[in-house]
């Protein structure tokens, strides 16, 4: 990771507890990136023991979510950090909470895995549209993660770009969805299980871009969220 924006402080301890930070961060952002590819595995596959471990992760998350907040809220109180150091810590609290409401929406996928294979008994439908959908904001989550960990917005415009394809991906699967109920009545409950799993998908992406715009914030200072993209980009490279 570049440590070049962090500041040098006189205090090597104080160095020592924001990189720690930041690796805690990072630790839980992969733990809630296998919970993603975990969920859309076993609901693809319907596979009901890897959707039960995705639930069991989700205390790992929430354990990290509650340690890190913990140490961010302690180093504000005792260091009182000032400009870049003040950013990063506040970033990192709004970031956690990004990553635990995405652990949760995997959760909410592992548990709609589990509803769906034991209502179609084994019957598995592969979920083409739902899992290149998956592809996508799996990508977006990571490359978030990613800029966090090397301390740059480079390339946040090109992952919030990426959600419009996720959203008309999502509209297109909605209309499929739809149109199956429509047809035959018998199949709403487990269509409705996809559709929410859809839902939950498309939030992902949302909570990705949500971390970019974070992330502006902590390398310029400056708040973008409600921006559109046309403006974000304007912002970004201004």
């Amino acid at each position: 990771m570049d440590n070049s924006k962090i500041g040098h402080h006189i205090s090597g301890q104080f160095n020592k507890e924001l990189e720690d930070i930041r690796n805690k961060v990072l630790t839980m952002g992969g733990l809630v990136e296998q919970q993603i590819e975990l969920a859309v595995q076993a609901f693809t596959t319907g596979d009901i023991e890897m959707a039960e471990l995705v639930i069991k992760q989700d205390n790992q998350v929430d354990a990290l979510e509650m340690a890190i907040d913990l140490e961010c809220t302690q180093i504000l109180a005792l260091r009182q950090p000032a400009a870049f150091d003040l950013r990063l810590l506040l970033t990192v609290i709004k970031i956690i909470n990004e990553l635990e409401i995405v652990g949760d929406l995997a959760e909410r996928i592992a548990k709609m895995s589990i509803q769906l294979s034991e209502a179609t008994e084994g019957k598995v439908d592969q979920y083409y549209e739902l899992q290149h959908m998956a592809t996508l904001v799996k990508e977006m989550l990571h490359d978030a993660l990613d800029a966090f960990a090397r301390m740059t917005i480079d390339d946040i415009t090109t992952i919030t770009g990426m959600d419009e394809r996720v959203d008309r991906e999502y509209a297109s699967i909605i209309r499929q969805l739809i149109t199956q109920m429509m047809e035959d009545p018998r199949n709403i409950t487990r269509t409705l299980n996809v559709l929410w799993t859809t839902r939950a998908m498309e939030r992902i992406g949302d909570h990705a871009c949500y971390i970019c715009e974070h992330l502006i914030y902590m390398i310029k200072g400056e708040a973008v969220r409600h921006l559109s993209q046309e403006e974000l980009e304007k912002r970004v490279k201004g």
